[in-house]
């Protein structure tokens, strides 16, 4: 079974929109790469880096005097250019949609609170060099990511306008699920800012055991300065600033964020079974693929010594996670009832 709809049921920008999806997670993974590599600390200005638009920049005297040479500056360049062409897609999209405002089964909205979203981002990625890699601007900016990810997604399957034709009485049942799958879209996004709060303040090395932390069960912890948001931060944050416990805090408190989502989530998948149909069945299996895919890579990166793609792959395996629980809720809100033949 084809995932999408046949052409002809289409509606206009569907192409557009499933392109900018897949360049909008190409992004946010590469964001990630950056992140990772601290590849920011190599382009304080914005949008240019060092004063060069080039992606293969000659190399510069960097501030702290050594030398540095296009290989820092081409990743953050390809990522920025790369935003910037995700920008004139979500414009396209937005533009496209305000035409056919008249339309009433053509998604307006949307494309539009997309745009708005993507220039918030936008400047996000800017404050991210201008204010010194501050964890709370790099923790927005993250997850704003993967809110634009979701959104597009969601804007290409309701411009795709595949319905789901379920029998009345397997549909009630379905009606009666969707607060759980809500509640679950809520849990995997708190799961996602704790991924990125984790990232942003270098706590992802601070168990470096698993299942323990530290051969603990609960070891030594200082929640309150490892979720303080309001702290002020400056350029030495991200490998000073926060104490050993307040690193192990944060790495707990995302590690106990990933048992509760996936315990609902299987929890939500066995409803989904329950309820005798082959679409919901498959998207049960679909929902607890991606959530192994995850849970394998939560443990795996419990090794210090894991490679950036492991780190880049777990935070792909969320984002994916999330989009099919978008699928699963965008299905279930459009599904219809199917009208079956009565026997006289």
């Amino acid at each position: 079974m084809s995932l999408f709809n046949a052409p002809k049921f289409r509606k206009p920008s569907f192409k557009l929109a499933l392109i900018a999806t897949l360049l909008a997670l190409f992004v946010v993974m590469l964001g990630t790469y950056t992140r990772l590599m601290d590849v920011d600390f190599g382009c304080s200005d914005w949008p240019i880096c060092h004063g060069q638009l080039s992606i293969l920049s000659d190399s510069f005297e960097a501030s702290d005097g050594y030398s540095t040479g296009y290989a820092f500056l081409q990743p953050e360049l390809i990522h920025r250019n790369l935003a910037g062409v995700l920008g004139l897609l979500i414009i396209t999209l937005a533009v496209r949609s305000w035409r056919r405002r008249d339309d009433e089964t053509y998604p307006f909205r949307l494309p539009t609170f997309i745009l708005f979203l993507v220039v918030w981002q936008a400047l996000f990625g800017m404050w991210t060099d201008k204010l010194a890699l501050w964890p709370q601007v790099v923790t927005v900016h993250l997850v704003m990511g993967a809110i634009t990810c979701s959104l597009l997604w969601l804007l290409t399957l309701r411009l795709d306008n595949k319905r789901w034709k379920i029998p009345e009485d397997m549909l009630a049942k379905l009606t009666r699920l969707k607060p759980w799958i809500v509640l679950g879209v809520v849990l995997i996004f708190i799961q996602i800012v704790l991924g990125g709060w984790t990232s942003a303040n270098n706590a992802a090395s601070a168990c470096p055991d698993f299942p323990r932390c530290q051969s603990q069960w609960w070891p030594e912890m200082d929640m309150k300065k490892g979720f303080n948001i309001i702290e002020s931060f400056g350029v030495e944050t991200l490998s000073q600033t926060l104490e050993s416990k307040a690193r192990v805090a944060i790495h707990v408190v995302h590690r106990l964020g990933a048992l509760v989502a996936a315990i609902y989530i299987v929890g939500l998948a066995v409803a989904l079974l329950f309820i005798k149909h082959s679409r919901t069945r498959r998207m049960s299996v679909l929902l607890l693929a991606m959530l192994s895919l995850y849970l394998y890579l939560v443990i795996s990166l419990s090794d210090i010594e894991q490679p950036v793609l492991m780190v880049m792959l777990h935070n792909f395996s969320s984002t994916l996670l999330l989009l099919t629980l978008v699928t699963l809720a965008t299905k279930v809100w459009t599904a219809k009832k199917k009208y079956q033949r009565t026997i006289s």
